[in-house]
């Protein structure tokens, strides 16, 4: 795969985040980050000439880090929920030698900075996070600001652009370029948005008392996911003492019911997803405020900061997909992960999709593999770490 992007700026190295994965050697951008660029530079020049001075720019969504590296030279605040995205924005700036001063990163709880002149929204798949970012645009633009975002046309829908129309003002969108369209915003101030969603979500957990948490980018919006559903029908038997990883740990449902089960266990939720973290960590306070202090919750590429041998469980249901490409590249970084951060004799168990064939990668890793139970969709698979 050529990993060269030109683009009217120049031409750059671009590699997809993790490296030495099987799809880091995938175009590390698309159609949509160069109808975004395209518009930007133009945008930029004539904004720097009518105020004499170079516009401040807004990232949103900026995957691996094209729109960064193209627009470097401005300065920028990149916002993104995901920590992989941060470390692959930086990886390729150095790579191409672009300064990272002009950088600011932060995550999606964090509040935008007021009146950004130029923003620039890769649309995301999860339309609740795009009503969420929509909002907290909102709540920062102003009438001379100029508001780009981009997507494959397929994804831009009446809903998406009425969901602009609603919170932000009038919204156009393109025609067809490479499969993908440009949106264009005009912020009105004066505009009465129809009713906010209140992010984040709080709704019952089936069959009991508790209440779970979900922002607004956390798979399963107002209720819990088949395979988190079937996954709390398999839990493991934890003994006081053990500590526990949930791993991929979204809205901490899975943690809530282990701490609810033995009072005395160390658990840590890890996610790459700030919303997921925060969500979890939201979800066990409402329910278990006095188990806090029993446990971590931390924003991780995998389980990159976990010592080895440190585990007795490791929980998690791997996702396949990274943005729109279907992979096994994570959850085989996940096992992989696992097998060293757990003890001799400690477990991973995980709910998977039947076709995705993770027994056979178990075996191979662990030496050894159980399936513990399965529906029409699911499996549960076990792997002890032995000696």
């Amino acid at each position: 795969m050529n990993n060269t992007f030109t683009y009217a700026g120049g031409s750059l190295q671009l590699c997809r985040w993790p490296l030495n994965q099987p799809n880091s050697s995938l175009q590390a951008w698309d159609a949509a980050d160069e109808l975004l660029i395209q518009h930007t530079l133009e945008a930029a020049a004539q904004f720097t000439t009518s105020h004499n001075r170079q516009p401040k720019i807004l990232i949103i969504n900026d995957s691996f880090g094209a729109l960064s590296c193209a627009l470097a030279n401005l300065e920028q605040v990149q916002v993104n929920d995901s920590l992989l995205a941060e470390q692959g924005t930086r990886y390729n700036r150095e790579q191409n030698k672009l300064p990272l001063g002009q950088l600011h990163q932060q995550s999606s709880l964090q509040a935008y900075p007021n009146h950004p002149d130029i923003v620039l929204l890769k649309l995301p798949n999860n339309h609740s996070y795009l009503q969420f970012i929509l909002q907290q645009l909102a709540t920062v633009a102003h009438s001379d600001g100029i508001i780009l975002a981009s997507a494959k046309a397929k994804d831009i829908t009446r809903n998406v652009l009425a969901m602009f129309d609603n919170t932000l003002g009038p919204t156009t969108a393109s025609l067809t370029v490479k499969k993908c369209r440009l949106i264009q915003c005009q912020f009105n101030a004066k505009l009465k948005p129809s009713a906010a969603v209140n992010f984040p979500l709080r709704w019952p957990l089936d069959d009991s008392s508790n209440i779970v948490v979900n922002h607004a980018n956390v798979f399963s919006r107002e209720k819990l996911d088949q395979g988190a559903r079937f996954f709390l029908q398999h839990l493991p038997l934890i003994t006081a003492g053990q500590t526990v990883i949930d791993l991929g740990c979204g809205n901490g449902v899975l943690g809530l019911k282990l701490l609810q089960q033995c009072d005395d266990i160390a658990l840590i939720c890890c996610d790459e997803s700030y919303m997921a973290v925060e969500s979890a960590k939201m979800t066990i306070a409402e329910n278990l405020p006095d188990k806090l202090s029993q446990c971590d919750f931390i924003t991780d590429d995998c389980l990159s900061k976990q010592g080895d041998k440190t585990a007795d469980y490791i929980l998690c249901n791997p996702p396949f997909h990274q943005q729109h490409a279907v992979t096994s590249h994570i959850a085989s970084q996940m096992f992989n992960d696992a097998k060293r951060v757990l003890k001799q004799g400690g477990h991973l168990r995980i709910v998977a999709n039947r076709h995705l064939g993770y027994a056979d990668i178990l075996k191979r890793l662990f030496g050894n593999c159980r399936q513990l139970a399965a529906d029409a969709k699911f499996v549960i698979l076990d792997a002890t770490k032995r000696s």
